[in-house]
C-alpha cells in the first residue's frame, strides 16, 4: 500500500470513529434527558403515591352510593310487596333487618376502601422503586433492602398489581353483599 493510500485510510478511518463518537454522545444526552424526566417523575409518584383527596372522596361517594342505591331498591321492594298484599306481617323486621345489613355493608365497603387506597398508594410506591432502580441500573431488591422493604415484598407487589385492582374489587364486594340481601328478600 502507497503512502498515499494509508493517508488516507487513516483520514477515513478518524471520520468514522468521529462519526461514531458523535452519534454516541448524541445517545447518552438521549438517554441522560430521558432518564432526568422519567427520575422526576418517579419521584414525584414517590412523593405522592396514593389517589389525590378528591379521587378518594369520589371513589367513596360512588361505593356508598350504589350500595345506598341497592339497600333503598330492597326497601321499596318490600314496601310494595306490602302494599300489594295488604299484609304488613314481618315489614317492620324486614326493614330492621335492611338497615342493619346496610350498616354492615356500609362499614365494610369503606374498610375495603381504605384497604385499596393503601394497597394503590404501596403498588405506585413499589413501581415508582423499580422504575428507579431501572434509571440507575440498580438491583431494585437491594435498593428496596436499603429501605426496609424485604425482596420479597416488591416482586409480590409488582405481580399483584397486575391481576386485581381497586374496581374489581369493589365490584366483587358488593355483588357478593347485594346478592345475598336479595336473596333473603325475595
Amino acid at each position: 500500500m502507497g503512502r498515499g493510500a494509508q493517508q488516507q485510510t487513516l483520514q477515513l478511518t478518524d471520520q468514522q470513529l468521529a462519526n461514531t463518537n458523535a452519534l454516541n454522545q448524541q445517545f447518552l444526552n438521549q438517554q441522560q434527558q430521558t432518564g432526568n424526566t422519567l427520575n422526576s417523575q418517579y419521584q414525584s409518584i414517590l412523593a405522592n403515591p396514593g389517589l389525590s383527596s378528591a379521587d378518594q372522596a369520589a371513589v367513596t361517594g360512588q361505593s356508598q352510593g350504589a350500595l345506598a342505591s341497592a339497600f333503598d331498591s330492597l326497601q321499596q321492594s318490600a314496601q310494595n310487596r306490602v302494599a300489594a298484599t295488604n299484609n304488613s306481617a314481618g315489614f317492620s323486621d324486614l326493614t330492621d333487618e335492611l338497615a342493619r345489613q346496610k350498616g354492615i355493608a356500609v362499614g365494610n365497603q369503606a374498610a375495603q376502601n381504605q384497604f385499596n387506597f393503601d394497597n394503590t398508594a404501596f403498588n405506585r410506591q413499589m413501581a415508582a422503586l423499580q422504575g428507579l432502580s431501572g434509571v440507575y441500573g440498580v438491583d431494585s431488591n437491594l435498593l428496596g433492602r436499603t429501605l426496609g422493604i424485604p425482596s420479597q415484598l416488591l416482586n409480590t407487589a409488582a405481580n399483584s398489581s397486575r391481576s386485581t385492582g381497586f374496581f374489581p374489587s369493589l365490584a366483587s364486594s358488593a355483588g357478593g353483599t347485594l346478592g345475598a340481601l336479595a336473596g333473603a328478600i325475595l
